[in-house]
């Protein structure tokens, strides 16, 4: 994701780019200092504004709140500006397992992102954790496209099917797969098979490269690191599949 905003924006888009995956590390592949990331609080854990905002205290069980809290002032307000001119926003995830979809964080998490794709003008990607639990009917619809990151392995590609179901059935019009550290000939074939197997065009196959272990490693974006990496480059080729295909 880090990778794909980058390239976005060195083509001249104006790009936000939202975490929603519970590692919350987008900082690192965008190419933000860890002494810069290490300041931000994600939003879901805000406590004071999910009050200000939503009415309730999170983790507070039978409260009513609302459900739709004003938030087109937050993206300015917390957006952290990276190389490129990328916009960094961390909103979160709830951290709570038990708390369950309706609860403030995640009201406010699921505000914030239907406000980022439907009211913004920015080009909007959002890193999430497999699933789409952050996106509601309405917003979905209006989601350009959703990549599916698949590695090779059975249980990869059965989450991809279960995805995929979840994403159409919510309205989301175009679902791409992605293979990811392919590492042989063999692993792309699998991949291929299960793109057709499950009815999902593929946008790109990255290939295992020693060069994102080394970034990480490094604490360096991987764009910065090694700009024409065999990763990069297929990512790049994916960038030029969504825009062509989008467009």
């Amino acid at each position: 994701a880090g990778t794909l905003a980058r390239l976005l924006a060195k083509k001249g888009f104006d790009v936000f780019a939202i975490d929603v995956d519970p590692s919350m590390n987008l900082y690192s592949s965008l190419g933000i200092p860890k002494e810069v990331a290490s300041r931000i609080t994600p939003i879901s854990e805000m406590n004071d504004l999910i009050e200000e905002r939503t009415g309730a205290k999170p983790g507070s069980i039978g409260s009513v709140f609302i459900l739709n809290p004003k938030v087109s002032d937050l993206p300015d307000r917390f957006k952290i500006i990276g190389p490129d001119g990328v916009k960094l926003l961390v909103a979160g995830t709830v951290v709570n397992p038990g708390g369950g979809c309706l609860c403030p964080s995640n009201a406010l998490v699921r505000a914030l992102i239907s406000h980022m794709i439907l009211r913004r003008d920015e080009v909007v990607i959002l890193d999430m954790e497999a699933g789409v639990e952050h996106l509601g009917r309405g917003t979905a619809k209006n989601v350009d496209a959703m990549l599916i990151v698949v590695e090779p392995g059975a249980r990869s590609v059965d989450l991809a099917k279960r995805i995929k179901k979840l994403a159409l059935g919510l309205g989301v019009k175009n679902v791409f797969l992605v293979g990811n550290k392919i590492a042989n000939d063999d692993e792309k074939l699998f991949l291929e098979r299960a793109a057709n197997e499950l009815e999902i065009n593929a946008a790109g196959w990255i290939p295992y490269d020693k060069k994102v272990i080394e970034a990480d490693l490094k604490n360096v974006a991987l764009i910065d690191y090694a700009p024409q990496s065999p990763a990069v480059n297929e990512i790049r080729s994916i960038q030029n599949f969504i825009l062509k295909t989008l467009t």
